[in-house]
């Protein structure tokens, strides 16, 4: 069979995406992608898998579809501490989110909040960012930093150069390699080249991640694999869980 990318985020009505468990798989094939499911597994989303029982009843479910069964985790919050090994090992593969950081004070700022809960400066939060990721690589067993360079709402549109320094950047692409995890190119939350660049030349994997929630979304990861080419990464060399291997996959085949 000839190669085709792998959309290792995507969501379904599990979460707080609009489509069945079917629909995502029968999208993202439809466009010579291999898809998976990557819904938000977590207490502190509003529409998630949030215990552990519902997660046993969403690997199930995967079980029955031609997907990888991935799962995208809140490091903040301890759900994903607390899965049982045989569940574990059920993924094929798991996404680590900064969906809220903490600052040295221990002060939480959630990702989508539109007020920060006190003044706040740019250097302030890049510091408390740079150090929860530091926290989520060495804490947490996962094979994707899911949208990378997400930051709170207030500081989105600040320029990313100023967000994103060399010396941010660097920090950054060092511990992802050190702790084995893939940087993804988000469709939905697009990194810049630069920071991109960075993560190729330190040797860090990159993965492709629609963070499809729609019909319109799903599989579709068009721009990261063109990213990903301009800088000269192989195809064959892009993130898959299964040619790539997973820090908790079984090994099972999902998709005969």
């Amino acid at each position: 069979m000839s190669w085709r990318p792998v959309d290792c985020h995507a969501h379904s009505l599990f979460s707080d995406g609009a489509l069945t468990v079917g629909q995502v798989a029968d999208r993202v094939r439809s466009l010579g992608v291999v898809p998976s499911v990557a819904d938000h597994i977590s207490r502190d989303v509003s529409r998630s898998v949030s215990d552990i029982d519902g997660v046993r009843a969403y690997l199930d479910a995967l079980d029955g579809f031609p997907v990888l069964r991935g799962g995208e985790f809140c490091w903040h919050d301890s759900l994903w501490r607390e899965l049982p090994p045989d569940l574990v090992l059920r993924f094929t593969h798991r996404l680590g989110s900064l969906h809220a950081i903490r600052l040295a004070d221990d002060t939480l700022v959630r990702a989508f909040a539109r007020r920060l809960p006190r003044a706040i400066t740019v250097r302030e939060y890049m510091s408390g960012h740079l150090a929860s990721l530091e926290r989520l690589a060495r804490e947490m067993p996962v094979d994707v930093l899911s949208h990378p360079t997400l930051v709170a709402l207030p500081f989105k549109n600040v320029d990313p150069s100023e967000l994103w320094t060399d010396a941010h950047e660097r920090r950054m692409v060092d511990v992802l390699f050190e702790a084995n995890i893939a940087f993804e190119i988000s469709t939905r939350y697009p990194p810049h080249e630069r920071i991109v660049r960075c993560a190729v030349e330190r040797g860090v994997r990159l993965s492709l991640g629609s963070d499809g929630h729609t019909l319109a979304q799903v599989g579709d990861i068009r721009r990261p694999l063109a990213l990903a080419r301009s800088l000269g990464v192989r195809d064959e060399d892009l993130y898959d869980p299964l040619r790539h291997g997973s820090k908790t996959r079984s090994g099972q085949a999902v998709l005969a």
